[in-house]
């Protein structure tokens, strides 16, 4: 797709993201994604957390006909997104487990007459035929499923209703589709393509490099010693979230965080929904500064501003991991990241995937014990611990997940039981006992497999002496990663053994930062740098970076804006560090936030560029851009790199925008949904003649290609053949 220097004309778009959100600009990888989507094709968004992936479904919610659809696994996710979209006046509402059935009947029929814009729905509701059957009479714009690794069975947070989600699309009639997560790995990139069965989907895999956390893993042989560094860590770093991997942990934990006077919120899965909102609550809207959890709490969670993640256990994947960490520092400042490891912890993660992985036996086991204890209706209303008591095994999560399994191969079929908090089970194939059950004992085995796999790799991360951030950039398949300078191993080695003085170039780029740094402070009445920024909002404003503390800042419209983005962010984050270890810049501690400003000899250095000695980074970093299908590595396809060398001409695209016009009101579509701008500015450059050279030419599928496509080269011929 193209890089930051071509800019994708959405004019609709751009009016909606100010009417609606009050921006100015779109973050980085917005704009592509929002050309895609609103070019009428599948979509698949790998960007990381923080990165705006909510707007790439609520925007083109406002500028389509029609009602958005978006999957969401986390009642709270929904009522926060619903709650802050109704603030801005956007039609929205959410279809779960919270309402009855007369509720759920008034929010469809509302979708059925315009009423709602965005509507956020539970993956279970596509359990119901009913539901779907109501569906079929809403007219669907948008598909968007929101945390889609969650649908693969090889990803870390697997939820076995998001396996429906590819057939519930071919019952509605395949509706466009758009797949979100923050992690993926190929593999399951591959699952969520298969799944959703995407058509020629444009595919947005932003860097998951996240230069400002520092990734820090810290052996630990007992449990005092991960209490001494826990003190150390919230006293300094005051705001974040500490992990845990069991319910039992949580509560101890908190308890300490309760002893050391320091406000804290606990989260897990034992406690009920109200208070588990409620913790959730506290910790977001500012009460308290530190939340102690497993790791069903994040997910979505909107606080930019979590200086430190601890994991106080080791988690069970490097996704699981990775995700979790990564909700630290989502403004772009500096923030602190540790994991606690001692290999005894693995235990605990072993007994998970026992749990998540029953065997043969343990399924048929369950699957027995159902039969026998089914009411006249096929029907058992019984916890799982009931369930686990009765069948004599140790572990109540290898009954759920053979629950799930059943479930999943249409031997049973789960269901709500109005005013209870469990659920009930149904027998779809009664007559079939237990020895005759066929299971595909290769995918149990798979799994297991997998998930091992996974474990593995997070206890070598653990071990390995090797950059943090480098080792899980490769894991996700990123090729050629730099290392990041500021992890516990790199600060071990250091960027370079000795200092040394800088050449011209390296003087240059030092000048270019301190007068960054200059620019984003201002001098009081008495001469002296006053502060302004942290170090994260300037290194990002260096790095033209577009997150929305950015741009709303207007720091897009200094004369600095960008000038280092060659550096890359870990290459600044490096310069950064040395500056403040020869004192050039200084950070002042003494408001609400750390800020950074010039130090008189940094300001020296600035006006008259004399040398100085210290460790320098690697000056020229590749920025990594968005890609279509991996085509080439600045994502356009050769034929349209060849494009951009070629004249424009707005002659030709003026006959062209008035036919795309012409075609839109004889169908009655949106103009955007034939062939984007962006397509038709390459159709001027290139001139295709035939639909093989035309369907070279990103935006132009199959489908457009059959209905639209000759009218437009129809034009081009004559055009051409004009003397």
């Amino acid at each position: 797709m193209p890089n930051s220097e071509i800019s994708t004309p959405i004019h609709d778009a751009r009016e909606a993201l100010k009417k609606y959100f009050g921006f100015r600009a779109f973050l980085d990888g917005q704009e592509q994604v929002l050309a895609a989507v609103l070019a009428g094709e599948d979509v698949m968004v790998v960007m990381p957390t923080g990165g705006g992936k909510s707007l790439c479904y609520q925007l083109p919610a406002m500028v389509m006909d029609g009602v958005t659809l978006v999957v969401s696994p986390l009642i709270a996710l929904m009522k926060d997104q619903v709650d802050a979209l109704l603030a801005r006046g956007i039609p929205a509402t959410l279809i779960n487990s919270t309402l009855t059935l007369e509720e759920q009947k008034e929010r469809i029929n509302g979708m059925r007459t315009g009423e709602y814009k965005l509507v956020y729905v539970a993956p279970e509701r596509f359990r119901s035929s009913l539901f779907l059957e109501a569906l079929k009479q809403v007219d669907i714009a948008l598909f968007a499923v929101d945390e889609a690794h969650c649908l693969s069975q090889w990803g870390h947070d697997f939820r076995p209703d998001y396996i429906r989600l590819g057939e519930s699309l071919e019952k509605l009639g395949r509706p466009q589709v758009l797949a979100l997560t923050a992690t993926a790995t190929p593999e399951v990139r591959a699952d969520i393509l298969k799944t959703l069965k995407l058509r020629d989907p444009y595919l947005s895999v932003r860097g998951f490099s996240r230069p400002n956390l520092s990734l820090h893993i810290t052996p630990t042989e007992k449990v005092k010693q991960k209490y001494e560094r826990l003190r150390d860590i919230v006293k300094h770093w005051q705001t974040g979230i500490i992990y845990c991997a069991t319910r039992k942990k949580v509560e101890e934990v908190a308890a300490m965080m309760d002893e050391w006077s320091i406000k804290a919120v606990a989260y897990h899965g034992g406690m009920d929904e109200k208070g588990r909102e409620e913790a959730q609550n506290r910790f977001i809207q500012k009460m308290v500064n530190v939340a102690v959890a497993t790791n069903a709490f994040g997910m979505g969670i909107d606080r930019s501003d979590v200086r430190f993640v601890v994991h106080f256990e080791i988690p069970g994947s490097v996704e699981a991991y990775y995700q979790e960490a990564g909700r630290a520092g989502r403004d772009g400042e500096p923030s602190h990241c540790e994991m606690f490891f001692n290999y005894a912890d693995t235990k605990t993660q072993d007994f998970f995937i026992d749990g998540s992985n029953p065997t043969y036996e343990t399924i048929r086991d369950v699957y027995q014990s159902l039969l026998n204890w089914a009411d006249s209706s096929h029907e058992v209303m019984a916890s799982i611990d009931d369930i686990t008591d009765r069948v004599g095994v140790k572990n109540s999560m290898a009954v759920s997940s053979s629950l799930s399994f059943l479930a999943r191969q249409g031997w049973i079929e789960r269901f709500d039981i109005p005013g209870k908090r469990i659920r009930g089970t149904r027998m779809l194939k009664p007559n079939v006992l237990a020895r005759d059950l066929t299971l595909d004992r290769k995918a149990i085995a798979e799994k297991e497999k997998r998930d091992r796999s996974k474990l593995k790799s997070m206890i070598e991360l653990c071990y390995a002496d090797r950059c943090r951030q480098q080792m899980i950039l490769e894991y996700f398949g990123e090729q050629d990663a730099s290392v990041c300078g500021n992890c516990d191993v790199c600060r071990r080695s250091g960027v370079q053994a000795t200092a040394r003085a800088g050449s011209s170039e390296e003087m240059e780029v030092l000048r270019k930062a301190l007068s960054g740094v200059a620019r984003m402070c201002q001098k009081d009445a008495s001469g002296n740098w006053t502060p302004r920024y942290g170090k994260g909002r300037i290194i990002a404003m260096l790095f033209g970076s577009k997150s929305r503390e950015v741009l709303d800042a207007g720091l897009d419209e200094l004369s600095t804006y960008g000038l280092l983005k060659s550096l890359g962010n870990p290459g600044l984050q490096q310069l950064f560090k040395e500056m403040e270890k020869q004192a050039l810049v200084r950070t002042v501690t003494e408001g609400e936030y750390p800020l950074l400003c010039l130090t008189e000899q940094g300001f020296a250095v600035m006006r008259q560029g004399s040398f100085v000695k210290m460790q320098w980074p690697e000056l020229h970093k590749t920025v990594e851009m968005t890609k279509r299908d991996a085509s080439t590595a600045s994502g356009f396809s050769e034929v349209e790199l060849v494009a951009k060398e070629l004249g424009f001409d707005e002659v030709l695209f003026e006959k062209l925008k008035r036919k795309r016009q012409e075609l839109a009101q004889r169908e009655s579509v949106p103009a955007y949904m034939i062939f984007h701008n962006n397509t038709l500015e390459f159709f001027t450059r290139l001139q295709p003649k035939t639909v093989t050279e035309a369907m070279k030419i990103r935006g132009v599928g199959a489908g457009k290609a059959l209905r639209w496509l000759e009218d437009f080269l129809q034009i081009i011929r004559e055009y051409k053949a004009v003397p």
